[in-house]
């Protein structure tokens, strides 16, 4: 912002040369919360079968496991993984910011992503599964033929709100030293002044992304429901 006789100017040229700054760090805000969800979505649906299989033991382990994800803060946990556990696990010392933040987005992610599953599974008639178990399926075939394909379709929207959810929280990777787009933001900001204009073009670019994967996922949705 610029200063005209003690009244605060909004800089509108430097607002629009911010954008194409900025865009240049989107990739690593992005590439963190795809990685991190596809790792979450294939370890919350071991989490939400060992669940919905009653597995002894394993089963109360992940439900503490869930627990502890799903009721801490995030910025603790990756606070935990980056600065506290290299301390006593040697080999985690060469860990960089980039795949600390993919471990601990992706933890997270499983805790939230299992008990959509396993919602979404509940939530299929059991009728079916039955009708599977009566023509000689186990009961893992049956979950896996008939109503794991439609409980994913149920819960897409909510694998979206996670990846739209994992996509914003990456901004956490600034405390860890990573230079990502809010980092970026915060280093153009503290250099050359303009706060509102660096905030308010970051802002934007979120917004616009996660409108465009809320778009894609409203495709998605469509399609799955044309399928069934």
């Amino acid at each position: 912002m610029l200063r005209n006789g003690g009244i605060i100017i909004f800089d509108f040229k430097y607002f629009l040369n911010a954008f194409p700054d900025l865009l240049k760090y989107l990739d690593y805000t992005i590439l963190m919360a795809v990685i991190s969800t596809l790792i979450g979505l294939i370890l919350a649906l071991i989490l939400a079968t060992i669940r919905i299989l009653k597995i002894k033991v394993l089963s109360q382990i992940v439900s503490v496991y869930i627990s502890f994800f799903r009721g801490t803060p995030l910025l603790v946990q990756l606070f935990v993984f980056y600065f506290g556990l290299p301390q006593i696990i040697k080999p985690l010392k060469n860990l960089t910011p980039f795949w600390a933040m993919i471990i601990g987005l992706s933890l997270c992610g499983s805790a939230l992503l299992s008990e959509i599953f396993r919602g979404a599974v509940m939530s299929v008639e059991k009728g079916q599964l039955e009708a599977a178990l009566s023509v000689g399926m186990t009961h893992g075939q049956g979950l896996r033929r008939i109503v794991f394909p439609q409980a994913i379709r149920i819960a897409i929207p909510g694998i979206g709100n996670t990846f739209v959810d994992l996509l914003k929280s990456s901004s956490l990777a600034y405390v860890l030293g990573l230079t990502e787009i809010l980092a970026r933001a915060q280093s153009n900001a503290a250099s050359s002044f303009k706060v509102l204009e660096n905030y308010l073009a970051l802002a934007i670019i979120y917004w616009i992304v996660v409108e465009i994967f809320n778009f894609i996922q409203k495709i998605i949705e469509k399609k799955f429901s044309k399928a069934y």
